[in-house]
């Protein structure tokens, strides 16, 4: 099962020269400007001429400023072509680290934050529960193959000189979030723009009022070996972008499928159903393994280990 993006769109984007000729949208939930519309737009849509962005019923011509961008319909005018970005849209699946009970990343994560970066929440329940709280990856963790392709390791700094490992677990690719900002986080619902002062964006309707917050310094102090990376931040923000304003919008995938839900039905008549299936399995299988690791590390669990 998968929804739409555009739905709850306030903001539509079409071709000036082509008026029915949809280019994408976005839901404006208040904290984005006319620069921050005009720099989305550089990430979804490609041009060999400088673009003019004209509101359609106001005539107000958007510039780069600091102006809050007004919901409504904005036409698109090129002396060239407008072409739609067909860039790699990176689907994950939720990002959770199941490899051994004590597990380094999770452990630090908790330690250089100690609450929701994106929210403010404190957990004050620490260091007894985290059961709130979730360390999430910014770059996914099923997606180590790209992460070492791209060779995106040489963003991470706090693990010099270590070989023979991609630093995909590094601190800097990570961060402590609620665990409903997790999820949307994820799906590239919210998301950080480390260029306009790391202001939290919400791509989707804003049901817990977090879209203009800034990411906490906690996580991103600059004396800090440990500090998220920016690079990755842009990364992320850059495919909510792609995901949420491109076109249509690409689909958001159900992952708690209800009982009795036909489930290899529901994937194979689905899109992307070949990485949707790949992401199930990776996802399952590292829960399993992770499980057996536990197993081995854990005094009195010696029965489950035949």
């Amino acid at each position: 099962m998968s929804s739409n993006r555009s739905y709850s769109r306030n903001v539509q984007i079409y071709d000036g020269s082509n008026p029915d000729v949809l280019l994408g949208g976005l839901v404006q939930n208040g904290s984005v400007t006319e620069r921050n519309f005009l720099q989305m737009l550089g990430i979804i849509l490609i041009t060999e001429t400088p673009i003019i962005v004209q509101h359609r019923g106001s005539g107000h011509i958007v510039l780069v400023s600091d102006s809050r961008l007004e919901v409504g319909t904005y036409d698109v005018y090129c002396d060239g072509d407008i072409q739609v970005s067909n860039e790699l849209w990176v689907q994950r699946i939720q990002s959770f680290n199941v490899s051994a009970g004590e597990d380094v990343f999770p452990d630090g994560i908790r330690a250089r934050d100690g609450k929701c970066v994106i929210s403010g929440i404190v957990n004050r329940r620490a260091p007894y529960s985290w059961s709130l709280f979730e360390a999430a990856y910014i770059f996914p963790l099923e997606k180590e193959n790209l992460w070492i392709q791209w060779g995106f390791g040489r963003w991470i700094t706090d693990m010099e000189g270590t070989v023979g490992i991609s630093k995909i677990n590094s601190l800097q690719n990570g961060m402590l979030l609620r665990r409903d900002i997790h999820g949307d986080f994820d799906q590239y619902f919210v998301s950080v723009n480390p260029d306009d002062g790391y202001k939290v964006v919400v791509f989707g309707i804003d049901l817990l009022g977090i879209d203009g917050r800034t990411l906490d310094l906690v996580c991103r102090d600059p004396e800090d070996e440990h500090r998220v990376c920016d690079e990755l931040l842009r990364w992320h923000f850059k495919q909510s972008v792609l995901a949420n304003m491109r076109g249509a919008g690409e689909p958001v995938f159900e992952h708690d499928f209800p009982p009795g839900t036909d489930m290899v039905k529901e994937i194979s008549e689905g899109p992307y159903e070949k990485e949707r299936f790949e992401l199930e399995l990776l996802g399952r299988l590292r829960g399993v393994v992770g499980k057996i690791a536990w197993s081995f590390l854990t005094p009195g669990n010696e029965d489950t280990r035949d």
